[in-house]
């Protein structure tokens, strides 16, 4: 049996009835919601900002100035950020999950095949050459692709696809687009270039707006729904090439359907938002916790659960100190308490 089914059996939760285990995680992603757009400078309460989005749809009505001040902040500044943050939050975390059955290796996170110094290497690229956020984001996505693409490659080209030569081939692609990273950083201007490039390593959500949430929430749903269609397929993975067959399952097309789905996706949130880590490795431990291993559960909750824990660190990034802070400082810096603690819950598991 793998890893991944033997630690998260230890520890699936048995009080709680599995009907309420499985509200509490969309629960909390519409909580955590509302309160990022009613928390920041401008302090609201979550009543006015509820009146405010029923008004919107014309079943309410408000005062017009009131309407047109709350408009403005809510829907045109903060909701913007919210969406592009549940939408990362839930790519970054199903694919975590998608990966770690795929692998059956509760360690695995989205980097594992080099999406993401992939597409760190083409976003510094972008900002090297011309510094225009639509090329920014477009070197990001399109070299997160193609260092996949080169991890696959090498791991069919010296052991026809297995799981370890798909590992090996992840860790020399990421090797060589860390490589071309540094050299991308050598050369940048240190006193205009490399600030921005490390700045928008440190990943952020400032720059989230209408047009590139937009434009990235369908390829992002789409994959996520692809991932979570594939829940039951994914936990015959589990229990091996070989079990998966037996039961029918075509190995092959789901492992590269996967690999393709949340390669996708991931290189997507690096395009929009710079680097955010931890997400992917610990939120789907947190799923496990409440619905337990089962793929087909522990997906949807997995991107409900990461929604809400990106809101709450962009909350914190934006509220904390005076001056915003780069989100992945703070999912990092989160992330290994939390991790901690789920490791205190699952060791045996795992050993």
């Amino acid at each position: 049996m793998a890893e991944i089914v033997s630690a998260s059996a230890t520890i699936a939760p048995a009080r709680v009835p599995a009907r309420v285990r499985w509200l509490i995680a969309p629960l909390l992603a519409l909580v955590a919601a509302l309160t990022a757009l009613s928390f920041g400078r401008y302090p609201l309460s979550t009543w006015e900002t509820m009146h405010l989005l029923v008004a919107t749809t014309g079943l309410a009505s408000m005062e017009p100035e009131r309407y047109a001040l709350l408009y403005n902040l809510i829907i045109e500044i903060r909701l913007p950020r919210v969406l592009a943050a549940i939408l990362i939050g839930a790519a970054l975390s199903v694919s975590g999950a998608a990966y770690q059955a795929l692998f059956r290796n509760p360690l695995v996170s989205p980097g594992i095949l080099g999406v993401l110094a992939g597409a760190s290497a083409g976003a510094a690229l972008g900002i090297l050459l011309d510094g225009n956020w639509l090329l920014i984001q477009t070197g990001a996505f399109v070299t997160g692709l193609a260092a996949v693409g080169i991890g696959v490659g090498i791991a069919h080209l010296f052991g026809g696809g297995s799981v370890i030569m798909l590992i090996l081939g992840g860790i020399l692609s990421g090797a060589l687009f860390a490589s071309l990273l540094t050299v991308v950083k050598y050369v940048a201007d240190p006193y205009s270039q490399l600030p921005t490039i490390v700045y928008w390593l440190m990943g952020s959500l400032g720059h989230a707006n209408v047009n590139d949430t937009s434009w990235a929430a369908v390829p992002i749903a789409a994959g996520i729904l692809l991932l979570c269609l594939m829940g039951r397929a994914l936990d015959a993975l589990s229990m091996g090439d070989d079990e998966a067959r037996a039961l029918g399952v075509p190995v092959t097309t789901v492992r590269l359907a996967t690999i393709a789905a949340s390669t996708l996706i991931s290189a997507m949130t690096v395009s929009i938002a710079g680097m955010i880590g931890w997400i992917g490795l610990i939120v789907p431990h947190f799923a496990r916790l409440l619905v337990g291993p089962g793929n087909a559960r522990l997906l949807p909750a997995a991107a409900s659960l990461g929604a809400a824990f990106l809101l709450f660190a962009d909350g914190l990034a934006r509220n904390l100190f005076t001056a915003e802070l780069p989100i992945g400082i703070v999912t990092e810096l989160l992330g290994i308490p939390v991790f901690l603690i789920v490791l205190h819950r699952v060791r045996r598991g795992w050993t």
